[in-house]
């Protein structure tokens, strides 16, 4: 093999790996959003005193309860998830800056999932059927 082809499969090599990494770096939805669920965020649910962030991946679906007022005071907070046909996973206490994560494996049935901080509350019904 000369110079020359040695230079071009180089080059080659070079150009298919610099376009794999910025193809990596611009996809969307590839980098995890939060740090206490996996997956791909699915749901908001917000409500008057919070929001429960929904993620769902390989039939897991994981909710994460959060304060709309961050403080460092310890709060009531909780979040559920139930699969049909399950009980439902709780996370409940006084806390300070989240209740959760709680995951559970849905598969492809519709789950239910609750979230509070303090007085008010979000309940979703059936969803993710």
């Amino acid at each position: 093999m000369d110079t020359g082809a040695i230079r071009r499969r180089t080059a080659l090599g070079l150009t298919v790996l610099t376009a794999s990494g910025l193809l990596a770096l611009a996809a969307p939805g590839s980098a995890q959003a939060d740090p206490y669920c996996s997956g791909r965020k699915v749901r908001d649910l917000t409500f008057s005193t919070g929001v429960v962030h929904v993620y769902k991946a390989n039939g897991y679906v994981c909710a994460v309860t959060f304060p709309k007022q961050a403080s460092s005071v310890k709060r009531s907070m909780s979040v559920s998830v139930q699969a049909r046909g399950n009980r439902p996973v709780v996370d409940s206490g006084q806390y300070s800056h989240h209740a959760g994560p709680v995951m559970v494996h849905a598969g492809h049935r519709c789950v239910w999932i609750k979230g509070s901080v303090d007085a008010g509350s979000v309940s979703s019904g059936w969803i993710l059927c």
